[in-house]
């Protein structure tokens, strides 16, 4: 952390001042929507985040209500926003906070960072805003910024590197108003340093970036290979009763506890319809299905998924555990991809 900001500090506050979009979160002092929204933004645009965090909050104005919610309550809200393993961390902290914190949301770094899915980021976002502590943040936009201005050889993907972007912003970060300063260098790399096609023109810390002076912003971060996608084929069929449709809850890291219409993921050169058979007898179900010759493209982080459709109906009553939805039906934690089957199945 520095008592002074750097050359450039100045010119961004002065722009931030200006500039900065008028986000729902900002200007406000509360730490218990400033985590919530921290926590949304991860890995999700904020265009996409906005709706989504203020019917959470809707839903669960404070702490407490939401320590006190339901799982699936917890995860119908966060339906359709993706990566629910935050949901499920950000419930578990709640109730964490409520029981050994009297829901208070701790100020200390140390106190804060053990509660569930609360990492470093988060840590120095959600304090630094509300409570002011000098801590520095680190995500995709602040690296990009960081590594431009520096032509700095380092990137966030790589633990080196994000070692070298973490020490680099624990230096700048200055004891006065954190807070802005942190968010002054996410919005820039938000909105102006922009991974590709980024707007030099209008950076307001343009005249200190080692990489522009050099014609080499594009070089800046340094591309490092991400996963390989794995290419997956499922299926899954749309067993139909007076208008509802039938979900199971699936399980595994991703989904777990999220409902789907029954399904099964398939091997190389297997045939859906048997699978798709001896999946509904698993579940105590028998029906009759038949394909319908569609398939739905679905993506999960490294997944690419092919997803063949079929439609069936129940031959007898359902004997295992399942539920009977329809596409009004709000009240249970749907995967995106059971959303959108259902709402195409009305």
């Amino acid at each position: 952390m520095s008592d002074a900001s750097p050359a450039w500090g100045a010119a961004l506050r002065a722009w931030y001042r200006r500039h900065r979009r008028p986000l729902p979160w900002r200007g406000i002092r509360d730490p218990y929507p400033i985590w919530v929204s921290e926590v949304m933004a991860q890995q999700t645009r904020i265009a996409t985040v906005q709706p989504y965090y203020a019917a959470f909050l809707r839903r669960f104005p404070s702490l407490r209500s939401l320590a006190r919610a339901k799982r699936d309550q917890v995860l119908a809200a966060w339906s359709g926003l993706g990566y629910y393993r935050r949901a499920r961390h950000l419930h578990d902290a709640a109730r964490l906070v409520v029981r050994e914190h009297s829901g208070r949301i701790p100020d200390d770094p140390e106190a804060f960072g053990r509660l569930p899915g609360v990492g470093r980021y988060t840590t120095g976002a959600v304090l630094s805003i509300v409570f002011d502590r000098p801590l520095p943040v680190l995500d995709g936009n602040v690296a990009r910024v960081l590594s431009r201005l520096h032509a700095l050889r380092a990137s966030i993907r790589d633990p080196r590197g994000a070692r070298r972007l973490w020490t680099l912003a624990g230096t700048l970060v200055p004891m006065r108003n954190p807070g802005d300063w942190n968010q002054a260098l996410m919005e820039l790399g938000a909105t102006v340093c922009t991974p590709s096609g980024p707007d030099c023109a209008a950076c307001p810390v343009r005249k200190w970036c080692r990489a522009l002076a050099t014609g080499r912003v594009g070089a800046f971060p340094p591309v490092v290979a991400r996963r390989a996608v794995e290419k997956v084929r499922r299926a899954v069929v749309l067993i139909e009763r007076r208008g509802r449709v039938l979900m199971v809850r699936r399980s595994g890291p991703l989904l777990d506890g999220l409902w789907e219409p029954p399904g099964v993921e398939l091997r190389d050169g297997q045939v859906a319809g048997p699978a798709l058979q001896r999946e509904l007898r698993r579940l105590g179900l028998s029906a009759i299905i038949q394909p319908t010759g569609r398939t739905v493209k679905h993506t999960i982080t490294h997944r690419a998924i092919a997803v063949e459709v079929w439609r069936g109906s129940a031959t007898g009553r359902l004997r295992g555990p399942g539920l009977w939805c329809d596409a009004r039906d709000g009240s249970h934690p749907l995967t995106a991809l059971g959303r959108r089957l259902l709402m195409r199945a009305q």
